[in-house]
């Protein structure tokens, strides 16, 4: 029997004030690179808890997204350490919140910074995935879908620790 394929899903949000997103600088395995607020969907939770917990871990302030932007699927490969993933990254625009007081930013997490659209296209080479500018294009674009859209069964949150067999 073959294993089976497991895309590693994946939140993100897309935050614009004034014309300028917020990214956050971040260490990665090359680098220091860009990326959305982002990061994995955890045991136990839907993806807009999700998205509400990265925002604040990676940001330090609250997030309440109002839409999905969208649905993505990217493949990342670094063949030297044997990695090929392949990640479904469901990204939220919404309204940022207030700065939660005396909170560290995520381990990793150098600094968040606001840059315009344009700044954000003339750093691509420094962003973790192609994703971070496709994300911010839809977003331009005006691209929303009903939160409702997604449908996380209560199931996810009230059976307990995952079995592992």
């Amino acid at each position: 029997m073959t294993e089976r394929w497991k895309p590693s899903v994946t939140v993100a949000a897309i935050i614009e004030r004034d014309g300028r997103y917020l990214l956050v600088e971040e260490h990665t395995p090359d680098g220091l690179r860009l990326n959305n607020p982002a990061g994995h969907l955890d045991p136990g939770e839907g993806p807009v808890q999700a998205c509400v917990r990265e925002v604040l871990e990676e940001t330090a302030h609250r997030f309440t997204p109002t839409a999905l932007l969208g649905i993505y699927l990217s493949r990342f490969q670094r063949p030297e350490r044997g990695e090929d993933v392949t990640y479904l990254r469901l990204a939220f625009t919404g309204e940022l919140g207030e700065m939660v007081a005396g909170r560290a930013l995520d381990a990793g997490i150098v600094r968040t910074v606001w840059l315009t659209r344009d700044e954000v296209h003339a750093s691509c080479a420094r962003h973790r995935s192609p994703l971070v500018w496709r994300c911010i294009e839809d977003h331009a674009a005006g691209r929303r879908w009903p939160l409702e859209a997604i449908y996380t069964d209560p199931s996810i949150t009230a059976l307990g620790p995952l079995l592992h067999g």
